[in-house]
């Protein structure tokens, strides 16, 4: 039992998480920041309103007999009182600072602050336990050695507070209606993009099992088609290996297929009334003799078999592989001496530099068999004119390469066969020699799983008869001998 599981997550679900989630956390930032700038928005009316009112009372300092005067008319002083939501307050404080007009205890600018003329300044401060807002001026006085006169303007804050509200509710209300119908409108969007997807699997779930034609490119969104082209080439690789079975499959019934009726002929022709006992022996030789076809081409269809599955299921370990095909010449030595063929090594020796590398060693030796078979069984040869076989094993250490040769002193192979003899079941025209038509294929396979090729020329041009040479190339990356 797992611990951890991981949730398969819906491509809908995922697009609509990263859309979404992004604007559901952004909202609370809007807001914040819409409440900021309200604050500063609301208030910029109210500051100059306490400039002008600044200027209006720094216009009603005056002097008047060397002394410093200031007074207010009734209606500007109803004026500055007259307000519904905010108090305001004054203060106007003559040459020596002495009280004119006003709340004595509204707090005066900062002591280090120098007078300043002909401007407007405005701070925040505290007054009877309420925070307002202060706006003062200094006014210059004709008179010698006289301070300048301060005229300070003062408001709470609940105009501004109101107004900055109510800029917020203009603002933010109409999201909570914007805010779902995007969320919809995502959601439909979404829905409505996916829908080529939705198609797409329509289209594959309505497919026929035998069914392998590619998948229209054209009708699906561009960020999809690289998936449907991976898809097509797996349909593609697959149609190819069907076809392939169903070829080999087929060649194979066929190979059988005349060995078993030889089998069941001579099978009949031995219970037949009247057969003697030589015809019967000659019945028994028909039977062996197709019987071993038989079991030789069964054996060849399982090393295919074994060589097309060895790339992925066949363990690998380093392999010398000058030491697997001398063992090979060895035990394919009484057989060409049967036929009287001079069989023999060249090449490098077991352990050398370059002999080793990673591949699977019964895959190796079949390999090499097969090609050491083949040559025996196509190479004529007799007491007086002996056949000769020769086996390589070449190495090159730096390029990683390592080369197997068989050559033969045989007919060799026309120019326009080379391609046909390594195809399954094919055999060279004009020749007499039993066989199932697996053995190059086999090679061919087992030397592409080891990551190499095979080519195949005469083995003496221009000479009659010209014989052939089969070369294998396998790259080497086992590291050299320390």
């Amino acid at each position: 039992m797992k611990v951890f599981q991981s949730e398969q997550r819906s491509l809908f679900g995922e697009i609509l998480d990263w859309m979404l989630t992004p604007l559901l956390l952004l909202w609370p930032i809007s807001l914040v920041l819409t409440w900021l700038v309200a604050q500063g928005v609301a208030g910029k009316p109210f500051d100059r309103a306490l400039e002008y009112n600044v200027g209006e009372l720094a216009a009603l300092v005056k002097v008047q007999n060397r002394q410093v005067s200031f007074n207010l008319p009734l209606p500007a002083r109803q004026l500055l009182r007259a307000d519904e939501s905010d108090t305001v307050y004054y203060l106007v404080l003559g040459a020596r600072g002495e009280y004119l007009s006003g709340e004595r205890d509204l707090p005066l600018p900062p002591d280090d602050e120098a007078p300043f003329f002909d401007a407007v300044r405005i701070r925040d401060a505290e007054y009877r336990g309420t925070d307002v807002r202060v706006a003062y001026t200094w006014v210059k006085l004709d008179l010698p050695q006289a301070r300048p006169a301060l005229v300070q303007v003062a408001e709470s804050l609940d105009k501004r507070a109101v107004l900055a509200t109510e800029i917020v509710k203009g603002v933010m209300l109409p999201q909570f209606i914007i805010l779902p119908l995007a969320v919809l409108l995502v959601w439909v969007g979404l829905a409505y993009a996916i829908k080529p997807l939705n198609r797409l699997e329509e289209r594959i779930r309505a497919r026929k099992p035998d069914d392998l034609s590619p998948l229209d490119e054209h009708s699906i969104p561009l960020e999809v088609v690289p998936l449907v082209a991976s898809v097509n080439d797996l349909l593609q690789r697959l149609k190819n290996s069907i076809n392939h079975q169903k070829r080999f499959l087929a060649d194979a019934a066929h190979q059988l297929k005349t060995p078993l009726a030889g089998l069941r002929m001579q099978a009949d022709l031995a219970q037949s009334e009247g057969a003697s006992a030589v015809e019967l022996k000659l019945s028994l030789r028909q039977i062996g003799a197709a019987s071993k076809r038989a079991t030789h081409t069964v054996n060849q269809l399982l090393a295919l078999a074994r060589a097309e599955e060895g790339g992925t299921t066949m363990a690998r370990q380093h392999c010398d592989l000058a030491e697997l095909t001398i063992e090979v010449v060895q035990d394919c030595l009484p057989r060409a001496m049967d036929k009287a063929i001079d069989l023999g090594y060249e090449g490098i020796r077991p352990g050398a530099d370059g002999a080793v590398l990673e591949g699977n060693a019964t895959l190796l030796k079949e390999m090499v068999r097969n090609l050491v078979d083949n040559a025996i069984n196509y190479t004529p040869s007799s007491a007086e004119q002996p056949g000769v076989i020769t086996v390589r094993v070449l190495a090159d250490p730096f390029g990683k390469v390592l080369m197997v040769q068989v050559e033969d002193s045989g007919p060799g192979i026309p120019q326009a066969e080379r391609e046909l003899v390594f195809k399954p079941f094919y055999r060279a025209l004009g020749s007499e020699v039993d066989g199932s038509g697996l053995g190059l294929p086999i090679v061919v396979e087992i030397a592409h799983i080891h990551g190499g090729g095979v080519s195949l020329e005469d083995a003496h041009p221009g000479h009659q008869p010209p014989g052939s040479r089969f070369t294998i190339r396998l790259a080497n990356d086992a590291p050299l001998p320390g």
